[in-house]
């Protein structure tokens, strides 16, 4: 299916009349075996999308296939922000290039392409390791980041240049992982907060050890450590 991005429609919220065409084709569409499961069955989500595909220009469908909703977040997958980057007939395809000295938190890439009518060179922000373990992104529970570093930096690369150089294709939208580490954050935020207010109920029946190993976690933020944590102290609190 092509990712190719053309010359977008009136919106179906801008009269009564395209509000209803709205609706009535993404009743038909929701119905459909073929559309993911947010979206089946769903004629609000399933408008929400075919607003998207109107608005850039695009199938619904493949506005339903790579169009996340994360906590409330709506986000576009990183290999669809490629492929309509590539499609898009303003760039060459778009390549990476890594700068920096490997193994070191300089090391890392900036996605390069050139600009198809003047043949100008377009780069988006470098992303390092220097930014990824500023911002977090490494040390969250689960992080790609720890398992496969090359493939995420490319991804965020990606997003970074779509953003800066086409805002009108992703509508400034965040790619799926960029959502995920941010949701990933504020999820530890509150853990953090939840981890504060059960040690302050439960550290008069814990011994010393485990007091001073649970401050330890939560003076240093070890933020792997706080679902355990959690748990532990609920556990003592339930006894």
């Amino acid at each position: 299916m092509s990712t190719e991005i053309t010359k977008s429609e009136p919106s179906i919220f801008s009269t009564i009349e395209a509000f209803e065409n709205g609706q009535r084709i993404a009743k038909s569409l929701s119905a459909s075996d073929l559309v993911p499961a947010a979206y089946k069955g769903n004629v609000a989500n399933t408008m929400v999308a075919l607003e998207m595909a109107t608005r850039i220009g695009i199938s619904p469908f493949m506005v339903m296939q790579n169009l996340d909703i994360i906590k409330g977040k709506p986000s576009w997958s990183s290999t669809f922000i490629i492929a309509a980057l590539n499609s898009c007939g303003r760039f060459e395809p778009l390549r990476f290039k890594w700068e920096g000295e490997p193994k070191t938190d300089d090391y890392g890439c900036r996605a390069v392409t050139s600009d198809k009518k003047t043949g100008d060179t377009i780069q988006g922000p470098l992303v390092n390791w220097k930014m990824v373990k500023a911002e977090g992104w490494l040390s969250k529970s689960g992080s790609k980041w720890q398992t496969m570093p090359e493939l995420m930096f490319q991804y965020r690369a990606a997003a970074f240049f779509g953003r800066l150089h086409a805002p009108d294709i992703l509508k400034g939208m965040h790619s799926v992982e960029e959502v995920q580490d941010m949701t990933s954050g504020q999820d530890s935020d509150l853990q953090l907060e939840q981890l504060k207010s059960l040690y302050h109920e439960a550290s008069t029946r814990m011994n010393e050890d485990d007091k001073l190993h649970v401050e330890h976690i939560i003076n240093n933020k070890e933020k792997a450590s706080y679902q355990k944590a959690v748990r532990t102290l609920k556990t003592l609190l339930d006894e």
